[in-house]
């Protein structure tokens, strides 16, 4: 009789959406309970979400970069 070797998917308790639940439920906890939690949320947010500009500000440029003929003025300081 031959055993497979092969370890089988992991069988977690929560899959998909129960989990993302959890997450989200522990989350909320914690915000709630504790101040360092809030603050840490709030710095985490807005670190986020200029990465996200950030980010579509690289592919806009990327995507549709300036020409030269949109540029007014070149030699703002008139140097040569």
């Amino acid at each position: 009789m031959l055993q497979d070797s092969q370890p089988g998917p992991p069988k977690g308790f929560l899959r998909g959406a129960g989990a993302l639940l959890v997450a989200i439920a522990s989350i909320i906890a914690l915000l709630v309970a504790l101040l360092a939690y809030r603050l840490f949320f709030l710095v985490s947010i807005i670190i986020g979400v200029s990465g996200g500009a950030a980010l579509v500000l690289h592919f806009w440029n990327k995507f549709h970069p300036v020409k030269e003929e949109d540029v007014n003025n070149k030699r703002p300081l008139g140097l040569s």
